[in-house]
């Protein structure tokens, strides 16, 4: 398959396609279906892939920095790829596999989390505003500055987290373990914490460390 027409957006239909290691920078995957596909280490940099179907695909280390991903990645493999600045708003990410991903500065507001791995993932600075997040697994993530105002956190596991100066303003942690985080001047106004596990849990200069 031509990769040039590809980039162009010429081809469209593309589930279970093997395009691994391919530079796709820039290209114009609008509305494209490459659910299953094989994309591996594929560079989709400034990529438009805007309300495509990534369901399960496999995009272990994949590059999409400033990409446009606000598309459908159920249960995709994004293990270590790179998002830094990518716009993901309202994107379906439930049980995809985002450990160690970089999200720097990323747009996720909205995003459907619920069940993903997020394990050691980089999201300093990233909004994450009304984001779901349900039963997420964010163990030792780098949440330093991050929006997560208004957030689902409902039984999701952020032990060892990092959330220093984090806005958790109405976010729902209820049930959400919390163990060994640091809170450190995080903002937790109107915050659900019950049934929240907070065990060596920073929260100096919070609200709840204030009261």
């Amino acid at each position: 398959m031509n990769i040039a027409e590809i980039r162009a957006g010429q081809h469209k239909q593309l589930a279970g396609v093997d395009l691994e290691d391919e530079d796709l920078s820039g290209s114009q995957l609008e509305r494209a279906n490459l659910a299953g596909a094989n994309l591996v280490g594929v560079d989709f940099s400034l990529a438009n892939l805007r309300n495509s179907r990534l369901d399960g695909a496999n995009l272990l280390g994949a590059q999409l920095s400033g990409a446009d991903v606000r598309a459908h990645l159920l249960g995709a493999n994004l293990l270590q790829a790179e998002l830094l600045r990518a716009d993901l708003r309202g994107s379906n990410l439930r049980g995809a596999n985002l450990m160690g991903a970089k999200l720097v500065q990323a747009t996720l507001a909205g995003a459907f989390l619920s069940g993903a791995n997020l394990t050691g993932a980089n999201l300093q600075g990233v909004d994450l505003r009304g984001a779901d997040l349900r039963g997420a697994i964010l163990n030792s993530a780098n949440l330093k500055g991050a929006n997560l105002s208004q957030a689902d956190l409902q039984g999701a596991v952020v032990s060892e987290a990092n959330l220093e100066e984090a806005d958790l303003r109405g976010a729902n942690l209820a049930g959400a373990n919390l163990s060994g985080a640091n809170l450190l001047c995080a903002e937790l106004e109107g915050a659900d914490l019950d049934s929240a596990n907070l065990e060596r849990a920073c929260l100096t200069g919070t609200i709840r460390d204030r009261l």
